[in-house]
């Protein structure tokens, strides 16, 4: 009988691929997956924080349950229906005020992303767009071409893009000199290529994910807010992976100390559901009816889910538990650091966090991050890798994760880590996995 991991490669393109070993799941429950065979796999991804309450979670699926059981629709395109109307008065109360204006819902990151980068333009007339190298806002044409990540090399650009440094402290000598270079940077393209009066909008993400996982130096984002304030430039926070409580708090950029003028949610937002959110000043948000629309944006169903995930969040005070767990994650990768060579730094918030593998001299140790993650999973135990050097392991786990499935998690990873130092994951076994 032919396994699912074959069917699959058989009958889905493989344009929607980044695979990193050969997973093949039938169901799942909390922080684990269950394979074909039996296998349960220990979930440090979470299907790349998406799956925000873990899998199977009762409060998502009594929500789905109900929302299906009296459909109200599929959209809310052409008449209003009451989960959309219900969420987007909950998101507008848990925003700052200056982006309390509209909600607007989508299917993703990505597309939630292109249309604030279409709206701020629109909107304020202004034709540039500032985003960070290393930076990934989404998958679609519009999101593709306000990101800065070299996964997405030769993708063409929007004309009025420029990409800044972001300050990495473990690279750039220290988080005061990474901020103080990456600060200098913008004041030389404000004072010369790029007229600040001509940006509409600065995009950011609190913690660059899939960067590398890397959090930004103390008080650098003050002073970009100070210049964006300063010269009428809206800040977007994309909180789509690391916020909505991953980070300890319920939005990452509380971390920072700032703002945002527009917040865009994704991922966890929908527990497993297909669901975003952009929220933002009612001018920009409001700009023209019909500019941003798909058929089922504002899906009855999946804003329900998203409710139930905002209401489990609360509840439970899960931003608190994130936060408790993630340094108890955080304090037995420092431990295990001291053993294992391949370990440069140790970084993240909360449940997210990462850990840089190296060699010498920093250099990015890429070919041992892909066998450390494929070794990983033959162990037991699902994450994956970032960076622009592809050497970065990302951990977004539930955010209802215990302290013993985070204790089990690093002993799984410390055999990994010893294997692959050993020497004993075979080139040929990771031939087929490209990842980033």
């Amino acid at each position: 009988m032919t396994g699912l991991y074959e069917r699959d490669a058989r009958t889905l393109s493989s344009m929607s691929f980044l695979r990193f070993f050969p997973q093949a799941v039938t169901g799942g429950e909390g922080s684990y997956l269950f394979d074909e065979g039996g296998r349960r796999l220990l979930d440090l991804s979470a299907s790349w924080g998406a799956a925000s309450l873990g899998h199977s979670h009762p409060a998502v699926r009594l929500a789905v349950d109900r929302a299906l059981s009296n459909q109200a629709g599929a959209s809310h395109l052409s008449g209003a229906n009451l989960p959309a109307v219900e969420l987007a008065e909950r998101l507008l109360s848990i925003v700052p005020e200056r982006a309390a204006g509209r909600v607007w819902l989508g299917h993703s990151g990505s597309d939630a992303n292109e249309t604030v980068a279409r709206a701020v333009i629109a909107a304020t007339g202004r034709p540039r767009i500032i985003a960070f190298k290393g930076a990934y806002h989404g998958g679609t044409v519009g999101s593709m071409a306000i990101s800065g990540h070299p996964a997405q090399e030769g993708v063409p650009k929007a004309g009025g893009l420029t990409l800044v440094p972001y300050p990495n402290a473990y690279r750039d000598g220290g988080p005061e000199q990474a901020s103080a270079r990456a600060l200098a940077h913008l004041d030389e393209l404000f004072a010369g290529p790029v007229p600040p009066e001509e940006v509409a909008a600065f995009f950011l993400e609190p913690i660059q994910s899939d960067g590398g996982m890397i959090v930004p130096p103390l008080d650098f984002f003050r002073s970009v807010e100070t210049l964006c304030h300063r010269y009428g430039i809206l800040v977007v926070s994309d909180e789509v992976k690391v916020g909505l409580g991953r980070s300890g708090r319920l939005h990452a950029f509380e971390h920072l100390g700032i703002e945002p003028d527009i917040v865009v949610f994704g991922k966890g937002l929908g527990g497993g559901l297909p669901i975003s959110a952009a929220v933002g000043p009612a001018a920009i948000m409001n700009h023209r009816a019909a500019f941003s629309f798909q058929t089922v944006h504002g899906n009855p169903v999946c804003a329900s889910a998203a409710l139930a995930v905002l209401d489990t969040i609360e509840r439970q005070d899960l931003a608190t538990h994130a936060a408790r767990v993630g340094d108890h994650l955080t304090t037995l990768l420092e431990e295990l650091q001291s053993s294992h060579p391949l370990i440069g730094d140790i970084r993240g918030r909360g449940l997210a966090v990462g850990v840089e593998l190296v060699g010498d001299a920093k250099a990015p140790a890429r070919r041992e991050t892909v066998k450390v993650v494929y070794r990983a999973f033959e162990l037991g135990l699902v994450l994956y890798y970032v960076g622009i050097n592809s050497n970065v392991l990302e951990m977004t786990p539930s955010l209802l994760l215990s302290a013993e499935e985070a204790a089990t998690a690093i002993e799984i990873l410390d055999r990994a880590l010893a294997d692959v130092e050993a020497g004993r994951v075979a080139d040929n076994v990771v031939a087929g996995f490209a990842g980033w």
